[in-house]
């Protein structure tokens, strides 16, 4: 399946402020609540996550047909990195310390904030890095 590259900058962009106000304001809620688009994503795909359908719904038709389109699985794999950050953030906020929720949050904040501002997505990445280092990703 193929998606809309600018559909996952703009989902990017909300989960940066999303993550922002997490981090100004100690919410576990709000961290729940984006643990379970992450969570979403992962189990629907990207294109019918929350944020994904808020884009299909209200910005693409604005914007026409994409230029390009890329594999939905590295944005996918993202989405479930960032489920991790957010779990690891709300045991760390709820359970271990502020601290460790604190640097969950903010690592994936920086992800989130990197693929919104740049277009450069680190868990699509990361994906791409094992894929090439696994021995059926590689090719002859």
């Amino acid at each position: 399946m193929q998606v809309d590259p600018r559909g996952q900058r703009f989902t990017a962009a909300i989960t940066t402020a999303v993550l922002a106000i997490v981090l100004v304001t100690g919410s576990v809620w709000l961290l729940a609540a984006q643990a379970l688009v992450f969570a979403a994503a992962v189990a629907a795909g990207v294109r019918r996550s929350p944020y994904g359908l808020l884009y299909a719904w209200l910005i693409r038709p604005r914007l026409g047909p994409p230029p390009e389109t890329e594999d939905s699985a590295p944005p996918r794999f993202a989405q479930a990195v960032g489920l991790v950050f957010a779990l690891v953030g709300l045991v760390g906020y709820l359970a271990v310390g502020a601290w460790v929720g604190i640097a969950a949050t903010a690592l994936a904040l920086l992800a989130a904030f990197l693929n919104a501002a740049f277009g450069l997505c680190l868990g699509c990445e990361m994906f791409l890095l094992m894929r090439r280092l696994t021995p059926a990703g590689r090719t002859p």
